[in-house]
Parts: C-alpha cells; sequence; structure tokens
C-alpha cells in the first residue's frame, strides 16, 4: 500500500510538471525562434551593406583618381622604402634626415630611368611617320596574304555606299594635338600631383617609426600589440621584399637585353632596355606590349623581315628564363600568388587608374593578402550558409537544448 501510495505521488508531480516543461520548452523555441530571425535579418543587413561598399568603392577611387592615385603611389613606394630608412636609422641618423636621404636617392634614380627612357622615345615616335613605307615593305608578305580579302571588302563597302542615298555629309575632323601641346598643358598638372607625392612619401618616412609605435603601444592587450607589430612587420616585409626582387630582376634583364641589342645593331639600346625594364613591372601584358614595342622598332630600322624579328625574339629568350627560372627561384613560394588574382587585380586596377593602377597592382594585393592573412578572411559560403545563419538554424538550436526539452 506504502509503494502504490508514492508511485500515485510520482505519477500526480509528473502530471502537474508536463504542463510547465511543455511552457518552458515553448519559451525557449519561441526565444530560440526570434534569435534566429534577428540573426538572419542582421546577416542580411550586414551582407547588403558590405555589398554596396564594395560595389561604390571602384567607382569612388576612379572618380577621386587625382587624389587617391598620387597618395597610393605615395605609400606603396614609402613603404617599399622602410627598411632603407630602418638602415639609416641604425646607423645613427635622425628620421628626418633619414627619410630625406631615401627620397632622394629614389628621385634621382627614377629621374635617370626616365630620362634614359623618355629622351630617345619621343626620337622614335618622331621617325614613325617616315618609316611606315618600311614597315610596310617588311610586312609585305603578309599584306598579301590579305589584300584579296581587303579588295572583297571595299567592293563591299562601295557597292553599300552607291546603293545609298547620294546626298553626302559634310563631316568636320579636328586635327589631334600635337604631343608638346598635350605634354604642355598636362605639365603643370603632373608636376602638382608628383609634388604632392613626394611630399607625403617623405613626411611618412620621417614619421614612420613614431607612428609604428604609437600604433602599437595604443593597443589594450599584450597579444593585441604582438599581433599588429607582426602584421606590420610582414607587410614591409613582403612589400619590399618582393619591390625589391622585382626591381633588380628588372635592372638585370634591361642591361642584358640592352647588350643584346647593342650587339644586333638595335638603335638607342639603352631606351629598349628601360622600356623592357619598366614594363616587366606589369605582370603578362607588360612583356607582351614589350615584344610588340620591339618588333615595331626591329621592323623601323631593318630591311630584312627575319632580321627585324631579332629584337623581340631576343627578349622572348631572356624574358622566358627570366619568368621561369629567376623570379620564383629569389621571390621564393613565401610570395607566391595566385595568377587568378593577379589577373584580376591586373584587370581592376587598370579600368581604375590605367597604367598607373597596373603598376601598383601586385604590390597593393600583397599588401591586402598580408592583412588578410593577419586578421582572417571572410568565409562567404560559410557566412552565407553555415553556422544557423539562413539555413539548419532550428536543428542546431534544437540540439542545444537540454534533452528533456528537445522534440
Amino acid at each position: 500500500m506504502q509503494e502504490e501510495a508514492i508511485d500515485g505521488g510520482e505519477q500526480a508531480a509528473s502530471a502537474e510538471a508536463t504542463p510547465v516543461v511543455d511552457a518552458l520548452r515553448a519559451s525557449m523555441e519561441s526565444q530560440a525562434e526570434m534569435a534566429y530571425r534577428r540573426d538572419r535579418l542582421l546577416a542580411w543587413l550586414a551582407l547588403t551593406a558590405g555589398a554596396g561598399i564594395i560595389l561604390a568603392i571602384p567607382f569612388a577611387l576612379r572618380s577621386g583618381a587625382e587624389f587617391f592615385l598620387p597618395v597610393t603611389i605615395a605609400l606603396v613606394i614609402a613603404v617599399a622604402m622602410v627598411p632603407l630608412l630602418e638602415w639609416l636609422e641604425r646607423r645613427g641618423l635622425p628620421s628626418p634626415l633619414a627619410a630625406l636621404l631615401c627620397v632622394l636617392l629614389f628621385l634621382g634614380l627614377t629621374n635617370a630611368a626616365i630620362a634614359s627612357v623618355i629622351v630617345p622615345a619621343t626620337e622614335w615616335f618622331a621617325r614613325l611617320p617616315s618609316r611606315i613605307r618600311l614597315i610596310r615593305e617588311n610586312l609585305s608578305p603578309l599584306i598579301d596574304i590579305y589584300s584579296s580579302f581587303e579588295r572583297f571588302v571595299d567592293e563591299t563597302m562601295g557597292s553599300l555606299l552607291r546603293s545609298s542615298s547620294g546626298r553626302g555629309r559634310s563631316v568636320t575632323i579636328e586635327q589631334p594635338n600635337s604631343l608638346f601641346d598635350y605634354v604642355a598643358t598636362s605639365a603643370p598638372h603632373a608636376l602638382v600631383q608628383m609634388l604632392f607625392a613626394t611630399l607625403v612619401v617623405y613626411f611618412f618616412l620621417s614619421s614612420w617609426t613614431r607612428m609604428r609605435r604609437r600604433t602599437i603601444t595604443n593597443r589594450g592587450s599584450f597579444s593585441s600589440a604582438m599581433t599588429t607589430a607582426r602584421v606590420i612587420q610582414e607587410m614591409v616585409d613582403r612589400t619590399s621584399a618582393y619591390l625589391a626582387t622585382i626591381t633588380a630582376v628588372n635592372i638585370g634583364m634591361g642591361i642584358l637585353v640592352s647588350l643584346m641589342l647593342w650587339f644586333a645593331g638595335m638603335p638607342s639600346p639603352i631606351m629598349w632596355g628601360g622600356l623592357v625594364a619598366i614594363l616587366n613591372y606589369v605582370p603578362y601584358f607588360g612583356p607582351i606590349l614589350a615584344t610588340g614595342l620591339l618588333a615595331v622598332g626591329g621592323l623601323m630600322t631593318f630591311s630584312d623581315l627575319g632580321y627585324a624579328l631579332v629584337p623581340a625574339s631576343l627578349f622572348i629568350a631572356v624574358h622566358l628564363v627570366e619568368a621561369n627560372v629567376l623570379t620564383p627561384m629569389l621571390v621564393g613560394r613565401r610570395l607566391t600568388i595566385n595568377p587568378l588574382l593577379i589577373l584580376v587585380a591586373l584587370s581592376f586596377w587598370s579600368w581604375v587608374w590605367g597604367t598607373a593602377g597596373a603598376l601598383l597592382a601586385v604590390p597593393l594585393l600583397i599588401i591586402l593578402k598580408t592583412v588578410l592573412d593577419a586578421a582572417g578572411r571572410p568565409d562567404i559560403a560559410g557566412f552565407l550558409f553555415a553556422e544557423g545563419t539562413f539555413t539548419n538554424a532550428h536543428e542546431d538550436e534544437n540540439e542545444a537544448l537540454p534533452p528533456e526539452l528537445r522534440k
């Protein structure tokens, strides 16, 4: 009898507790549902805002190129020159003097490179109209191949024009301005931008040590300070190492190409070597453009088609060795970048800033990759489909409930 009384009491207590448990489970499920809807709304808002910002940034950079382009060029140059600055500071030079020496060294090398390329290039451009006939004679075998097609197109267009209305229209073609006029009108603007970029480089370098110390010491914890210092150092090391290595490789390749062109009898070999070295900063497209320019230069210089293609062939041979053996050996795996990312970066920055953007594409990609490696790369697929953000939220939350409250 006593046991029956105890069982009856447990059943009564269980019956009384069942509505409480059901109410508690319903309340927790309601709260989980509300949390799921809130997280989904916040995720959609964050995704929409992020997509809007990403889509707006390129147009902002493009429309504000007069400000963003010189600043970006100056910052990339300054970051690349930080190791030289630190080396001078370790020798006892104050930061302003060390920064001034870095800027003067960069300006001297830049002006020497520009003078060795631009001045002879203007002479080649001036000679181009008088050498058109020689180029046509060299390309006459190729021109003959397409002559029949050209005649067919001319006859077709002539028949179409004869069948159209006889009333003609007067079209006024404005002659383009000369190169001298273009340079004269754009020179003041370019000089202002160059002066602005030079000042940015100088002030960035002169205050680099102080800015880095302040950035590290203002962190809230020791681990945060160490992480910040590591990211800054890796960004400087990778960017400067890449630019220093590529610059050394390009200079060596330019010297070798100049010597080979000099032996081949090509006029202005130093100009061609400098042009090849500059264009080689642009991956993939730069060597293609250099090959085309050397082919045109050879056709302008030599009367034999086979010998006219020798300068371009020599550069192709040198570039194949440089791109497949020398550069991978010097740069190493630490600075290896996905070729697809390089192509996307080239396309993006060329669209934003033209030729200057193409030159900045790889350094900017290295800086961005370094920051993302330290901060964590965004996982778009996980953001959209994982961890209960948009799908499988109820199953995850149901598993998180206590066993007695699960469905």
